[in-house]
């Protein structure tokens, strides 16, 4: 294997080796670590971050970011709580889903027919998403029924409640992009938005369709995170954002559209909650958490950066070989 197909290796499976590298460090570090308790423990927290990643998978295949993510989750949470709370789960959690799907579609209807740019709209989002959930709870903590953590405690078939969730999303997802003619459109449009345009895909929708996904998972993602600790403080949802694309990212989503896909991206979830699972192991410092978490965030840009280059210089390449 010469340098350069050593380098490819390497960027296409980055969060596979830092996988085993981090197995192998908090394993040697903590004896509890490499049980398999206590992976099913990290697959249970890392649930919320994957389903919401999965509708970030979405909004990165387009090219587009949504920052507003945390700020859904909040917005969903306070509303269930202080208005829905009576209602049994059944109708009060599609509700609430709903919700996050109409937030998503502001995103979504702000992003293609005001044309504001999907960054400084979500970012605005975030911030008036916030706000408003501040509002309604007085900046206080918003408590829910005992059924809701039942549910999150609850097993099917000896498998947690938050792991069925987990599977469902990312099987829709699968299927939708694997499967479907919008799939294939979502990437079409990911990779060149012109020349999907002038092939008879209606970008609009696409873009607007995957903003509305994307609502949709953050409200699933942040049902899922109430489940198991039955409280929603002011800081509920609080930077959640950056794991989600960390997580993204990692599991081979590239930032530019295009490239990608829902099953690294369950995977990067699950490396992401592993680093944290194994710093609370370790008995680490907890203010060094957000720092780790910022170091994996550069790897991940700085991994996609450097594979999209280096995939376009090999595809140059190509095309010279084959004209000559």
């Amino acid at each position: 294997m010469n340098g350069r197909n050593t380098k490819l290796f390497v960027l296409r499976n980055t969060p596979v080796l830092l996988f085993l590298v981090l197995l192998a460090a908090f394993g040697l570090m903590s004896d509890r670590f490499l049980t398999i308790g206590n992976f099913v423990n990290i697959v249970i927290q890392a649930a919320h971050i994957g389903i919401i990643a999965i509708g970030m998978t979405f909004v990165l295949l387009i090219g587009g970011i949504d920052l507003s993510v945390g700020a859904n989750m909040y917005v969903v949470a306070s509303v269930l709580g202080l208005f829905l709370k009576d209602l049994p789960l059944p109708v009060s959690f599609p509700l609430a889903t709903l919700l996050g799907l109409a937030f998503g579609a502001v995103n979504g209807w702000i992003v293609t027919r005001l044309r504001v740019a999907a960054f400084i709209t979500t970012l605005s989002t975030l911030f008036v998403g916030r706000g408003i959930a501040l509002y309604f709870s007085g900046n206080k903590m918003v408590g829910f029924t005992p059924q809701i953590l039942a549910l999150g405690r609850a097993s099917y078939f000896g498998v947690p409640s938050a792991i069925w969730a987990f599977a469902a999303v990312f099987a829709a997802a699968y299927v939708t992009l694997s499967q479907t003619t919008f799939g294939r459109q979502l990437y079409a449009v990911g990779a060149d938005p012109d020349a999907a345009g002038k092939a008879g895909i209606d970008v609009r929708r696409i873009v607007f369709s995957v903003y509305c996904i994307a609502g949709v998972c953050a409200a699933i993602g942040g049902l899922v995170s109430l489940s198991q600790v039955a409280v929603a403080s002011s800081t509920f949802g609080l930077q959640k954002e950056f794991p989600v694309i960390a997580a993204t990212v990692l599991g081979g989503t590239s930032l530019f559209g295009g490239r990608g896909g829902v099953l690294g991206t369950v995977f990067g979830a699950v490396l992401i909650q592993t680093v944290e699972n194994g710093l609370v192991m370790t008995n680490a410092d907890p203010y060094l958490y957000p720092l780790v978490i910022s170091v994996i965030i550069f790897i991940a840009v700085f991994v996609d950066s450097s594979r999209t280059s280096i995939l376009e210089r090999l595809e140059r390449r190509q095309i010279r070989v084959e004209r000559a």
